[in-house]
């Protein structure tokens, strides 16, 4: 009896330990699976775009989306180790979208503004763009002076509105950039502010519209939950390899016709 004891009680003690390495090794698992930072769903990189924004993001027939941003959301997915899954959404509803938790980033061509880093947190610019004005060729329209109290018509959610607010009342919305051009296009507005690489596109797609004052340059960044830092840093991280190894000049040029993903005033 005395044996049996010992051998029952040798087993207890080995079972334990046994158990004990077995639930190290799966905290140890989990804190490597998650690398840092959270995550929608674990081992995907879950982004948004809107699909309606040519040529950053464009819906197909199948409705999946291709493009400059879905590239670039796929490049960082692939530096991450995870599985790049696109998620289409309204532009006008991505920021609230990311800060709620319900996309792990917004890869959707977002201007860094200080209204917006209230609810987000941003990376590093992967492109540099900036508004521009456009009308129809029979218009006088030159300069944004000349759009005094004219009605002008802008995407949601995009920061055009702000630009335009200054010098008139009378702004119309639009689900995208790229409808608000088709209706100035078609005798709609007075003008239309957007993205002078969107109305490049709009032009070569045969809009009957023309390019006037740019208003400047924006950065365009990857928009992130601010309670998630650590995967704002490896995001970050991926995005300065891609500009590195030239990835993202890879993906302009194929999509843009030229390089925008390095800073005009350090060029």
């Amino acid at each position: 009896m005395k044996g049996e004891f010992l051998i029952v009680k040798h087993l207890g003690k080995g079972l334990l330990l046994f158990i004990s390495i077995i639930v190290l090794a799966a905290c140890g698992s989990k804190e490597a699976s998650n690398e840092g930072f959270k995550l929608v769903e674990k081992g995907k990189f879950i982004y948004a775009s809107s699909g309606e924004f040519n040529p950053f993001s464009v819906t197909n027939a199948d409705g999946t989306m291709t493009g400059f941003d879905i590239e670039v959301g796929e490049a960082i997915a692939k530096e991450l180790g995870l599985e790049p899954v696109q998620k289409k959404f309204k532009f006008g509803g991505i920021v609230e979208g990311v800060k709620s938790g319900r996309f792990d980033a917004a890869v959707a061509s977002h201007t860094i503004t200080e209204e917006r880093l209230e609810a987000v947190n941003f990376s590093i610019p992967y492109y540099y763009s900036g508004p521009q004005i456009y009308v129809r060729p029979d218009s006088k329209v030159e300069t944004i002076d000349d759009l005094k109290g004219l009605e002008i018509a802008v995407a949601k959610g995009t920061t055009y509105a702000d630009v335009a607010q200054p010098v008139t009342d009378n702004i119309k919305f639009y689900d995208s950039d790229v409808v608000a051009l088709e209706a100035l296009s078609k005798g709609k507005h007075d003008a239309v502010i957007t993205d002078f690489i969107t109305g490049k596109e709009a032009i070569g797609a045969g809009m009957n519209i023309v390019g006037k004052e740019l208003l400047g340059k924006s950065e365009q960044a990857i928009a992130v939950a601010k309670e998630n830092e650590g995967l704002l840093k490896k995001i970050n991280e991926a995005l300065e390899k891609l500009h590195e190894n030239g990835t993202l000049t890879e993906i302009s040029k194929k999509y843009i016709g030229e390089d925008i993903t390095k800073d005009p005033e350090k060029e």
